[in-house]
C-alpha cells in the first residue's frame, strides 16, 4: 500500500470509528488483501449494492456510517455496467428515492434524492477491465460556496 492509499484508509478507519462512537454501537470493518471491505453493510446502511459489486476502500471516502454516512463510495461492478445501471434505477425508487436526472451513455449518471440526502451516481464502462460506479452520498440542502472572482 503506498502512502496516499494509507491516508486514505485511515480516514476511512477513523472516521468508522467516530461513528461508532456517536452511536453508541460497534462496528466491524475490515478490508481484505485485496483492498475490498469486507463488511460494507456496516458502514452504508440499507443502500443495496448491485449483485457482486465491491467497494474499493483504497478509492472510498466514507464519513459516518449506517444510513447516515455521507462522501464518496467507489465500487467494482464487473464488465455488465447495464445491469448495475438498471438496478440503481430499478431498485432505489423502489424503497422512495426519487430520480432527479438520469443520463445514459458510455459514462452515465443518475441523481436521486430522499428526504434530506442526494445520492449522485456515475457510471463508467471500462469494456474488458470492467464497469466503476461512483456513488456519491451528500445532504440534500447542504450550504454551496461559490468561489468569488479574484
Amino acid at each position: 500500500m503506498n502512502g496516499m492509499h494509507r491516508v486514505l484508509w485511515t480516514l476511512l478507519v477513523t472516521a468508522a470509528l467516530a461513528a461508532c462512537a456517536n452511536t453508541g454501537s460497534s462496528t466491524s470493518v475490515a478490508v481484505g488483501p485485496d483492498g475490498k471491505l469486507q463488511n460494507p453493510v456496516q458502514l452504508l446502511g440499507q443502500l443495496p449494492l448491485p449483485p457482486g459489486a465491491v467497494i474499493r476502500a483504497d478509492q472510498s471516502l466514507i464519513i459516518g456510517a449506517g444510513d447516515n454516512w455521507v462522501g464518496r463510495v467507489m465500487l467494482d461492478v464487473g464488465r455488465d455496467v447495464d445491469a448495475a445501471y438498471r438496478f440503481f434505477l430499478e431498485t432505489y425508487p423502489a424503497q422512495g428515492w426519487t430520480v432527479v436526472s438520469a443520463v445514459r451513455g458510455k459514462n452515465s449518471f443518475l441523481v436521486m434524492t430522499r428526504q434530506e440526502r442526494t445520492a449522485t451516481f456515475e457510471l463508467v464502462d471500462g469494456g474488458m477491465m470492467g464497469g466503476s460506479v461512483s456513488l456519491t452520498m451528500a445532504p440534500r440542502n447542504a450550504a454551496v460556496m461559490v468561489p468569488k472572482k479574484p
